[in-house]
């Protein structure tokens, strides 16, 4: 059975992923090499994924790397957060609208990602990708983005599988780079797009609807899924308001319908063929399916509630822009806030979360690794 790491975007929200990876990593045996032959990123899960992969080292070794970064990081080791940057950007994308749109000399986009490519220099060794799966303890590394020309969901995968198209669906071969990491989690708007092949790409989360399909075609059986949306038996009715939505409510369901909403829409699609599989296994396997062993965690706790606890660190560009928006107001809107609050004490609160929530799933970790009875 061969075992893939799943990590959706959701920007600043991937904190949480590593909290996760953390307790995972005490949980299994201290010299734990890789448990994960296949690892599959979508926009900040992409950084992740290839954080994790791109190390050599024991499992525990990798995550605490990771864990360090983003218990320091900064918005400005992501963009550049100068008011005077975020107001030339700003008028920049207006300014295009006069001009069918386009800008003629770099990608739009709202903030500069700049410092995102000098940290990602740090984080990831490609090198070390080419020779673990040369070895045999990578079979295959993925990071999803998406084709601003055609729309489609593109997957850059770096193994020795064949490459796949499906329905607004492409598998593409290749030996990733920093560009392709940037170009997964390129927020439309928000980050400009990244050229890569001659074609634009953004944030891979848009537009891929089957975001646990990457993996299946690499070959896995088993998925361990780390999501960034808070877990529907946890979230509470929130009041209705009786205003027209600001747009920055509109933004957040926007990155939420983006980043959250596929991958519980793909989970609950392979439930149902694991349900056929096991009712009329004959039927199921005639059609080619299959049972796909799998286990997700996603956050106990709202993720809103919490950016709006430190909605304050962002800066001060941030917090005017936001607050423009009505995405600073309590409810939906501080919503888009938590994708970019990519401050410690923000980032710090997730990985505390994502290891408490791990934790919780201990025994359900151990049997779906083999180290307890299913």
């Amino acid at each position: 059975m061969t075992t893939a790491l799943v990590l959706s975007g959701g920007g600043a929200r991937a904190a949480y992923q590593v909290g996760v990876l953390k307790a995972v990593a005490e949980l299994l045996p201290r010299r734990t090499h890789n448990p994960f032959p296949i690892v599959c990123g979508t926009s900040a899960g992409a950084i992740n994924a290839l954080a994790v992969a791109g190390r050599p080292g024991f499992l525990r070794q990798r995550v605490s790397k990771l864990e360090n970064i983003w218990g320091t990081l900064r918005a400005e080791n992501v963009y550049r957060t100068d008011l005077p940057g975020v107001i030339r950007n700003t008028s920049c994308l207006i300014w295009s609208l006069f001009h069918s749109g386009y800008s003629k000399h770099r990608a739009l986009a709202l903030l500069d990602n700049s410092p995102l490519r000098e940290l990602l220099k740090q984080l990831v060794r490609f090198r070390y990708i080419d020779e673990a799966i040369a070895r045999g303890e990578l079979t295959a590394v993925s990071a999803t983005a998406m084709d601003y020309g055609t729309g489609r969901s593109v997957t850059f995968f770096q193994g020795r599988h064949d490459t796949w198209e499906r329905s607004r669906r492409l598998g593409i071969r290749c030996g990733l780079t920093i560009d392709h990491l940037l170009a997964s989690s390129a927020i439309p708007t928000i980050f400009p797009a990244t050229s890569i092949d001659d074609s634009y790409y953004g944030d891979g989360a848009v537009r891929q609807l089957k975001p646990l399909s990457p993996a299946l075609h690499l070959g896995a059986d088993k998925l361990f899924i780390v999501g960034v949306s808070d877990n529907p038996q946890h979230v509470e009715a929130i009041e209705k308001d009786p205003h027209p939505p600001s747009v920055g409510q509109m933004l957040s369901q926007l990155l939420n319908s983006a980043f959250i909403d596929s991958i519980e829409s793909d989970l609950e699609t392979l439930q149902s063929i694991n349900n056929l599989t096991r009712e009329i296994p004959e039927q199921a396997a005639a059609h080619n399916l299959r049972f796909i062993d799998h286990i997700c965690i996603s956050p106990s706790e709202p993720i809103d509630q919490i950016a709006e606890v430190y909605a304050h660190l962002l800066p001060r560009s941030m917090r005017i822009f936001l607050r423009a928006i009505g995405a600073s107001a309590k409810g939906g809107g501080a919503s888009a806030a938590s994708y970019l609050l990519f401050e410690p004490e923000f980032c710090q609160a997730l990985l505390d979360l994502g290891y408490r929530d791990a934790l919780r799933q201990e025994d359900r970790i151990l049997s779906f690794f083999g180290l307890l009875p299913a």
